[in-house]
């Protein structure tokens, strides 16, 4: 089973209107079918919401207010719902899947990208109700914290969010925050603490990029680094990204965090870019990774980092 730790398949949905059960849209990957033909069982399905004021998504579907932010995911999270994506909430629920795993089947853990739909960290029980099991707490600047290209680290509030998601039994997800927030929570944060899709910094150069030190501590704590395949994210040089340069980024990402065992997958296929910007032009050829990564790794570490562990990080941090 391959396991993908980022999609962003509600909002492709309602904001972009690529439905995740019609085919696959001219240009782009992500559909039911596709992740299924790629032989992806799991995935970490998101709910993102887009402020008004970033102008790197041209979209009308964003928002003003935290009110806005709010009643927007809750439309995403309806969507999962609509569609019969499989929530897994808890251990049980996961291991329920795995063992009635077969090609075909899939089911998503919630991902909550960006916390300003939280409108107060007493709401963060509520959106453990509905599901949501990972909270990366900025993506740009939100009212909880510094995120890409917005420097700064957790504000009062976000402190509080944090101290609100570890009594709900939730996990941190790092990617996003700027550098000072990331020190910051590994002040605050006792939890499960993660890195969706985040790439090495010592190979592409800028604050979306982790640094050695941070993938380091991600790996003290048993946590594990999804590799983003969106170009920008691979390289800097502005040429197309390949699969090379994902092997590239998981043999650094491995060395940083103190094994192969702390990386894994997260595409971030379709989200907010096509396929022209990701090293495959089609899902199916997902597979292919894994002779590559058999250069550099054993047949168990590969199997890891394409699945496994993912499972393993989840069967340690959901709830029991």
């Amino acid at each position: 089973m391959i396991v993908d730790a980022h999609l962003d398949i509600a909002w492709n949905a309602l904001a972009e209107g690529r439905g995740f059960d019609q085919p696959v849209a001219p240009g782009y990957l992500v559909s039911r079918a596709a992740l299924v033909e790629a032989g992806i069982g799991l995935v970490l399905a998101t709910i993102y919401c887009a402020p008004a004021e970033n102008r790197t998504l041209k979209t009308g579907f964003s928002y003003r207010t935290p009110r806005e932010a709010h009643l927007m995911a809750r439309a995403q999270a309806g969507y999962y719902a609509a569609v019969g994506l499989p929530l897994i909430v808890d251990r049980a629920g996961l291991e329920r899947h795995l063992r009635g795993w077969r090609p075909g089947r899939l089911a998503a853990v919630l991902l909550m990208e960006g916390a300003d739909p939280i409108e107060e960290p007493a709401q963060v029980k509520q959106w453990a109700e509905a599901g949501v099991r990972i909270v990366g707490p900025a993506w740009s600047r939100t009212r909880y914290s510094g995120g890409t290209g917005a420097p700064g680290g957790l504000t009062e509030l976000g402190v509080e969010l944090l101290r609100r998601m570890r009594r709900q039994g939730l996990i941190l997800d790092l990617s996003h925050l700027a550098e000072a927030a990331v020190q910051d929570a590994f002040q605050a944060w006792t939890g499960p603490l993660m890195a969706s899709h985040s790439n090495a910094r010592a190979l592409n150069p800028g604050d979306r990029q982790l640094s050695d030190a941070t993938v380091a501590e991600v790996g003290r704590r048993g946590g594990v680094v999804g590799v983003s395949f969106f170009r920008r994210h691979l390289r800097s040089d502005g040429r197309p990204a390949r699969l090379e340069d994902v092997v590239r980024h998981v043999r650094h990402l491995a060395g940083a965090a103190g094994g192969p065992e702390h990386v894994g997958l997260g595409t971030d296929n379709d989200g907010g870019f096509a396929a022209k910007d990701s090293p495959l032009r089609s899902l199916s050829r997902l597979p292919g990774l894994e002779s590559m990564l058999r250069v550099h790794f054993s047949k168990r570490q590969v199997a890891g980092i394409m699945g496994g562990n993912w499972i393993e990080f989840l069967r340690r941090s959901l709830p029991a």
